[in-house]
């Protein structure tokens, strides 16, 4: 047994060295050190503890993200702002009102119940409480422009897109609401089925077709202050990809008995079933062209995101070399690039020099 003794005045401490480093080897994505003790030191997962640093620092705030613009548009009468430019932001105000709730509640009760390492722990409880700032947004986006409450709630269980979609990822969380043996392989598969349907399916590809939409209408100068907050959860958005991505690598690394042809092939035919659900609603959200752009042209960027999503896994993508039809959309995703963006107060929230940029790989 190696120690390290430390004598401060007349007390002598005895510290056992090797009982530290073997807490510190037994530090697991799963069935790691079980512990009442929340000792993030020493890091075994550094990528965890950065990527928690970057999301706080990108902290923000709704309230500080002006709306008179926003609510002046919203009663237009000129035909300044068509009918399908509300339609949109109904849509979108509609689901995601209820869907940035579905990610955090799932991250609480299915994955960080299980994972073992703290600073895992820490990371994913980041990821809760962005979810919770992004459904502040819908809150304050509703009473600002005075839309009844009601109304969203009625959109996300009456309009059959939202409901499939909703379904598609709320059954799956509700299935896994139980105790897990995550020393059997089927509960193992389980857990990573559940990181890549809502990291990769959900939050990754099944939010970008609206994203689009409403940064389209932001490109023309309509709903600025939404488009703003839409911008920022996009950024959040882009590292909460990055951390499931990472988790279910990490996981498959530990426990590489996963990772079979027919669960690889499990995980593409699930993202083919994200991507359909998301086409068929990408046509309730743009029912007639507007914007100057088709629903074909987001279903087509849709292939394209998961197209991305799957390589990142390391898994075969479903189409063949798909292009993105909206290249513009990697220009206004890169913040930096935004030199009006960032005036005004919400400065305040970012702690870091520059403001982390999304990539476009995530575009």
């Amino acid at each position: 047994m190696e120690t390290i003794t430390i004598t401060v005045g007349k007390k002598t401490f005895i510290l056992d060295k090797t009982k530290a480093e073997e807490a510190f080897n037994s530090k697991k994505v799963i069935n790691g050190r079980q512990t009442m003790f929340f000792n993030i030191l020493p890091l075994k997962y550094q990528w965890a503890y950065d990527l928690y640093k970057t999301m706080k620092a990108n902290h923000w705030e709704p309230e500080e993200i002006p709306m008179q613009e926003d609510c002046q548009q919203w009663r237009d009468t000129n035909g300044n702002i068509t009918d399908i430019d509300r339609w949109i932001i109904k849509m979108a105000i509609g689901y995601f009102s209820a869907a940035e709730g579905i990610v955090g509640d799932n991250i609480i009760h299915v994955v960080r119940e299980v994972v073992t390492a703290p600073e895992l722990k820490l990371v994913l409880g980041r990821h809760a409480h962005e979810e919770n700032i992004h459904a502040d947004s819908l809150v304050y986006m509703i009473s600002s422009l005075g839309i009844n409450p009601h109304e969203c709630e009625a959109m996300f269980e009456d309009i059959p897109t939202i409901a499939k979609k909703a379904a598609f990822v709320v059954n799956n969380s509700r299935a896994l609401r139980r105790k897990l043996d995550l020393t059997k392989l089927e509960d193992k598969q389980a857990l990573a089925h559940n990181m890549f349907l809502f990291g990769q399916c959900m939050e990754g590809t099944q939010f970008y077709g609206l994203f689009g939409m409403v940064l389209s209408l932001a490109r023309q100068n309509k709903f600025p202050g939404i488009g703003n907050m839409f911008k920022y959860t996009l950024r959040d958005e882009s590292n909460h990809i990055d951390l499931f991505c990472r988790l279910l690598l990490e996981l498959v690394k530990e426990n590489p008995d996963i990772w079979t042809p027919a669960f690889r092939e499990e995980l593409r035919q699930l993202m083919a079933t994200a991507v359909a659900l998301e086409k068929d609603f990408i046509r309730d959200c743009l029912p007639i062209n507007g914007l100057g752009l088709s629903s074909k042209e987001f279903e087509q960027y849709i292939d394209f995101i998961a197209d991305r999503r799957l390589r990142n896994c390391g898994l075969e993508p479903l189409t063949v070399d798909p292009v993105n039809p909206f290249p513009w959309l990697s220009e206004m995703m890169d913040l930096k690039k935004e030199q009006n963006f960032f005036e005004g107060r919400v400065t305040e929230y970012q702690k870091s020099a520059n403001l982390e940029t999304v990539s476009d790989d995530e575009l």
